[in-house]
């Protein structure tokens, strides 16, 4: 996935023990990254990213009418659409059918019954596609990256040290009498030198891999936005589709009854 370039073209700011790695060719221009010289820059925009995709999260979150989480038959019974569907049809059914009243509280609660239905497929869509997708680049990926951006610095300073102690050994090998025994230290301390560049090696390629990971999925995470602004125009002509079939039987019935009302009113008339 990276190829380490030849450091006889890298520009005189990156220090000698920062590796740098090609990164894509994309449009055909060849990104260099530098794990340990852009890692600021690179953790305060991951960071933003992190704080926006939460807050955004929150707020998608509190948009939602159901309960996050639950399945469908429990979110569609929380709807308030469906408290009012069944709040409908209860008094329908109280004032009969005879009712024009409750002849049409009874089919318009069904079709806010259905309305629910839509909305609930909605938001167990939204949570699904969108909602999970952020939390978990909020809450996990980012958080994992910024942590071994963290552990990287850490094995850097170890090496240092090991490398420093090392080279002090060397020196003191030169200048001492015992050779023997300081040349034995020294070759302990360039074990703990290999020990910890190969653990910094570990962690700068892992780190590397998934801050490319991060980046080159930027397109995907920014499609998060779009995908919501299309499952609501989706939603929304599913619920039109849905009113436009009903509306008309109900209206035809709202006629009737109108008309029958009307029949029933000049009889009273005429016989008083």
């Amino acid at each position: 996935l990276f190829k380490k370039i030849n450091r006889k073209n890298i520009p005189q700011q990156f220090s000698p023990n920062h590796q740098i790695y090609l990164i894509s060719s994309q449009y055909g221009l060849w990104v260099v990254i530098d794990v340990l010289f852009y890692s600021a820059q690179i953790e305060r925009r991951m960071e933003l990213v992190r704080v926006v995709s939460h807050n955004t999260h929150k707020r998608m979150v509190a948009c939602l009418q159901g309960q996050i989480g639950t399945d469908a038959e429990k979110r569609h019974k929380k709807l308030p659409l469906t408290s009012l569907s069944q709040a409908m049809q209860d008094g329908g059914n109280q004032l009969g059918e005879e009712s024009l009243i409750g002849k049409m509280m009874e089919m318009c609660g069904d079709a806010e019954n259905r309305l629910a239905s839509e909305l609930m497929q909605h938001e167990m869509n939204i949570e699904k596609e969108i909602l999970d997708p952020l939390n978990q680049l909020a809450e996990l990926d980012i958080p994992n990256i910024l942590k071994q951006r963290r552990q990287l610095a850490k094995l850097v300073l170890d090496y240092d040290s090991a490398r420093a102690r090392w080279l002090q050994a060397t020196k003191s090998i030169i200048s001492g009498t015992n050779t023997q025994s300081l040349t034995a230290k020294a070759d302990s301390l360039k074990e703990e030198v290999d020990e910890a560049m190969n653990k910094m090696e570990l962690c700068k390629d892992q780190l590397s891999a998934d801050m490319y990971n991060f980046f080159s999925k930027e397109a995907d995470y920014a499609r998060y936005y779009v995908m919501l602004l299309e499952a609501q125009a989706d939603y929304h002509r599913k619920s039109l589709t849905l009113l436009e079939s009903v509306l008309p039987t109900i209206q035809a019935q709202q006629g009737e009854g109108t008309v029958s009302y009307c029949c029933v009113s000049e009889i009273t008339t005429s016989e008083t």
